[in-house]
């Protein structure tokens, strides 16, 4: 297994904390985001990276050089022209080769054993994905995934609108009471997935999505497989959220 990493954005939110280095090298606990994230994959077994840089990409390619210092094997790719999720991966792909992989934004922190429980789910059944969820009450938080019985992955919806939410509704996708499932932006995929990547049109927004080909998968009978995160999950999008990691424990 391998895995990939998106970090090639600035991470506008961060206001002037990240005039000088990307978000994801942001310190949590004196370390990078982005160390953090690598060193909760090297306890799942995870050698080998590729992290998709571009705002300052050489900040973080300076930090972790070839990985050497960090135990590991790192390989980088720029993505000159930031549209979106859903083509930074493609940087990766001779990385990949054939190898199954995880992809994880840069900037989501969860508990090391998460990776552990997202490489043991991913090999209980043969599944051509994986996206993680954390569950909420608030139906209007982001993207919404909708799982079968089996926690197998049926629907997705990328950002709905009040309107798309009220035909969910309507449908009975959502019920009042039951949880809403989100996206939590950390995924296992086989290399097919490039394949879906290769086809994608821009959304309304202008952008690539990742979300687009997730469901392509769907629709083309790839079975994706879900899993609850438990614990911690945190996406550091802001420095208020930034402020209250330091006073937690890692």
């Amino acid at each position: 297994m391998k895995a990939v990493i998106l970090a090639a954005g600035k991470g506008t939110r961060m206001r002037e904390l990240t005039t000088d280095v990307p978000k994801p090298m942001l310190k949590v606990h004196g370390k990078p985001i982005l160390q953090h994230i690598i060193e909760g994959l090297m306890t799942a077994g995870i050698r080998e990276f590729f992290i998709v840089t571009g705002y300052k990409a050489e900040t973080i390619e300076s930090f972790f050089g070839d990985g050497t210092k960090f135990g590991v094997k790192v390989s980088y790719g720029r993505q000159v022209v930031q549209d979106g999720t859903g083509k930074a991966p493609e940087l990766a792909k001779t990385f990949v080769g054939s190898d199954d992989f995880v992809l994880t934004y840069g900037d989501i922190l969860v508990k090391a054993e998460t990776y552990q429980q997202m490489l043991q789910r991913f090999a209980a059944g043969r599944f051509s994905g994986l996206v993680t969820a954390t569950g909420s009450q608030d139906v209007t938080k982001g993207g919404l995934n909708f799982f079968d019985k089996e926690f197998c992955l049926t629907k997705l919806v990328e950002k709905p609108t009040p309107a798309e939410i009220e035909a969910l509704q309507r449908e009975r996708w959502l019920k009042l009471g039951d949880v809403a499932w989100y996206n939590a932006g950390i995924y296992i995929f086989k290399s097919l997935v490039f394949d879906f990547t290769a086809k994608l049109q821009k959304s309304p927004r202008g952008e690539y999505e990742l979300t687009d080909a997730i469901i392509a998968m769907l629709n083309a009978n790839h079975p994706i497989a879900g899993l609850e995160i438990q614990g911690r999950w945190v996406d550091v999008r802001d420095p208020e959220v930034l402020a209250a990691l330091e006073e937690e424990q890692i």
